[in-house]
């Protein structure tokens, strides 16, 4: 008898310390979620209750000054497509952020390839990245004061092409069109060109050498090397560069917003889709219904193209399978 209760009493001292243990563990585990709630707070206040609202608005007819607002449901959308200047402001966002993109991109890989060439041994490859990463971490005022100042009607620039003789006359780069256009796309990759740069160098340099030595030896040359070995092993930061450019193009605002008077001018010329928001918040009745609609539509638009990218630029291996073979 004494031995059944001691069986007894053992068994239930190891069920108790084992519940115990069991109940450590948890009280540790939920040190975890007090870590993570800040971020998760964070983002369902200034992240996913934002988005939501700017949904909910652009179907109403809210103002800034009103109190009460209407249910207009797709008035705003069609107001906002049969507006000429939406059109525009999206017209001049992708031409600007094209012609900025595709030679950003161009010097950001000829850069790349040069400097991590292993045949030429370049020296001080670190600064030359700080280098060119230096206007990226300029402020956006401050850039655009200085060019405002380079390229005004009595600038250095002009007091230098007309002194050397190049022009009679001093151009007007911030009231003529074509030039406040090229204006903004060199300065938008003056800014952007070396963080692309270095995201291309640290994709290049963590590719094997080895394989370029197996390559050799295989008799490959530069070109096919470059083609069957770099490009496809970059592939995924090319992506990751162009679909964080194609978001950041289509909110461009601080450039062309400071250099001229905040409304897209010479003509509409540099209008983009932010500012064409930006308008609309602050027109004489602060229509905030209208400005979300065009958020609203920049952002299906930057996630449909960016999902179309990912689509058309995926690696063959995420292809699905039939019947145990991928598809060709």
């Amino acid at each position: 008898m004494s031995q059944y209760n001691y069986c007894t009493d053992s068994s239930t001292h190891e069920t108790t310390n084992k519940g115990a243990r069991m109940f450590k563990k948890l009280k540790y585990d939920h040190y975890g979620y007090l870590f993570v709630a800040p971020f998760i707070i964070g983002f369902l206040i200034f992240g996913l209750y934002p988005v939501l609202n700017t949904v909910f608005l652009s179907f109403t007819d809210r103002t800034l000054m009103s109190r009460t607002f209407n249910i207009t449901w797709f008035k705003n959308f069609q107001l906002l497509f049969a507006d000429k200047t939406f059109i525009t402001a999206v017209t001049n966002t992708w031409e600007l952020w094209l012609m900025n993109f595709i030679p950003q991109m161009g010097i950001a890989f000829l850069l790349s390839v040069f400097f991590t060439n292993l045949r030429l041994k370049i020296k001080g490859v670190g600064v030359w990245r700080m280098i060119f990463y230096m206007p990226n971490l300029m402020m956006a005022s401050a850039i655009a004061a200085l060019f405002f100042s380079l390229f005004s009607y009595y600038g250095p620039v002009n007091q230098f092409i007309v002194r050397s003789g190049f022009v009679a006359e001093a151009i007007d780069f911030i009231r003529k069109p074509s030039w406040m256009r090229g204006l903004v796309v060199f300065i938008q990759w003056w800014m952007w060109f070396g963080q692309t740069t270095i995201l291309l160098m640290a994709a290049m340099t963590a590719i094997p050498v080895s394989l370029y030595e197996a390559a050799l030896v295989d008799g490959a040359g530069s070109l096919q090397m470059f083609l069957h070995i770099t490009l496809p092993l970059i592939k995924p930061v090319m992506i990751y560069i162009l679909v964080t450019s194609l978001v950041g193009g289509m909110q461009m605002f601080d450039i062309p917003y400071l250099l001229t008077d905040g409304r897209g001018s010479p003509g509409n010329s540099i209008l983009t889709n932010t500012i064409n928001m930006y308008m609309k918040f602050h027109s004489s009745k602060g229509h905030i219904g209208a400005a979300s609609a065009v958020g609203l539509v920049v952002f299906l638009m930057t996630s449909i193209v960016a999902l179309l990218i990912f689509f058309l630029l995926r690696e063959k291996h995420d292809e699905p399978v039939k019947n145990g073979n991928r598809e060709k």
